[in-house]
């Protein structure tokens, strides 16, 4: 017979185990003493070195008449004993238990894991991962062309005095996307402006030509950066906004309500979000423009020594009417790109939390994306036709 030592409170709080083997290839734990969660009761790996040891045993007696108090604690041990003796192909016999602690213990094993429940800790391999996001590209692709060719009717639609939506709505709409958008994109087109003279005053300042700074800010903002900073700011506030909005308008199944009762969501929700920012982000571009040169004249001005007459004349001079439409029209561009992605996330967004917050992030990366690629893309047109 083999026994455990004893917790080392003593006294009535201690409880002990006893292992006997017999030669019939039973072995019996006697358990005695208080089996309680606050007693630190012993660690299963007991019974199964015990069970390595014994490697003739074939069944596992419990013998409960001397334990004096039990909770969950005991439940506990005898649970994962239990799972040891499964794995060993030993029988557990618990008839000497209390009855309660044996009617517990039964209804605890009774009902098996379901398959599935556990959650799978296999990772795909390379190639399943790499046709998966194929074909989430796919996917994604037709709900781009379903959404361009859905838009596109409701541009119809609205050309043709038919709309579908309230003109105040529109008005909210764009006051949203522009008036109350004003102070991010001061900030940025400031700090931009300002940024781009810093890095011109660099470099000319080793030349003597720190005038061409005033050059390099008016250019690079009418051109550029005016307009894709405000690009990317609308991505990043309006943009996710709108995904955010109509993907939660679909968890509650407010765009299902509006299908019910014959209203169009393409041509009521959809549709003046498209106008808003279509229009609003070249008149933001514009702002962008005077706030951009304005912070590359002050560091022309404040920190280079420039007249201010003198810079406003270089800017004149270096800057026409075809810079600022070819800066303009990029920015109608990126604002159409920014409605497809904010709006096309949001009405194809499933049904959850997390579904809403998956669909404001791809809003905005995709808008980005969207930008980035556009504007490469134009700077190549304007070099080849000399713009």
């Amino acid at each position: 017979m083999t026994r455990s030592a004893k917790k080392s409170a003593g006294g009535p709080h201690a409880w002990s185990i006893a292992w006997e083997p017999r030669a019939d290839g039973t072995m019996v734990a006697t358990l005695a003493g208080r089996w309680q969660l606050g007693e630190r009761l012993p660690d299963a790996r007991e019974a199964d070195e015990t069970l390595a040891r014994n490697g003739a045993v074939r069944s596992l007696v419990v013998d409960g008449s001397a334990i004096e108090a039990w909770d969950s604690g005991l439940l506990a041990f005898l649970s994962r004993v239990a799972t040891i003796c499964t794995q060993r192909s030993v029988a557990f016999d618990t008839s000497g238990l209390p009855e309660g602690a044996r009617r517990l213990l039964a209804l605890a094993t009774a009902v098996p894991e379901r398959a599935g429940a556990r959650r799978s800790v296999d990772r795909d391999s390379f190639l399943t991962a790499v046709g998966r996001e194929f074909l989430n590209g796919v996917k994604s692709a037709g709900q781009l062309v379903a959404f361009l060719a859905d838009s596109s009717r409701s541009f119809a639609r609205m050309l043709r005095g038919k709309a579908g939506f309230r003109f105040r709505d529109l008005l909210a709409l764009m006051q949203a996307c522009g008036a109350q958008a004003l102070p991010i994109v001061t900030l940025i087109s400031l700090l931009v402006g300002m940024i781009l003279a810093f890095v011109g005053a660099v470099q000319l300042s080793q030349f003597g030509a720190e005038i061409f700074v005033a050059d390099l800010v008016a250019l690079g903002m009418a051109r550029e950066m005016a307009g894709m900073m405000t690009g990317i700011v609308m991505a990043g506030r309006t943009g996710a906004a709108y995904a955010a909005q109509l993907g939660t308008m679909q968890v509650n199944q407010e765009i299902d309500a509006f299908k019910t009762f014959g209203i169009e969501p393409m041509n009521f929700l959809v549709l003046p979000r498209m106008i808003a920012l279509i229009v609003m982000v070249p008149l933001l571009t514009v702002y962008a423009n005077v706030v951009g040169i304005l912070g590359g004249a002050v560091v022309g001005i404040g920190f280079m020594g420039l007249g201010p007459l003198e810079y406003l004349e270089t800017t004149q001079s270096a800057v026409g009417l075809g810079d600022f439409a070819g800066g303009l029209f990029k920015a109608a561009v990126f604002g159409i790109l920014i409605a497809v992605a904010g709006c096309m996330r949001g009405i194809n967004c499933g049904r959850s939390a997390q579904a809403v917050g998956d669909a404001a992030t791809s809003a905005v990366v995709t808008g980005i994306i969207f930008i980035i690629v556009s504007d490469t893309t134009l700077t190549v047109i304007y070099m080849a036709l000399g713009i």
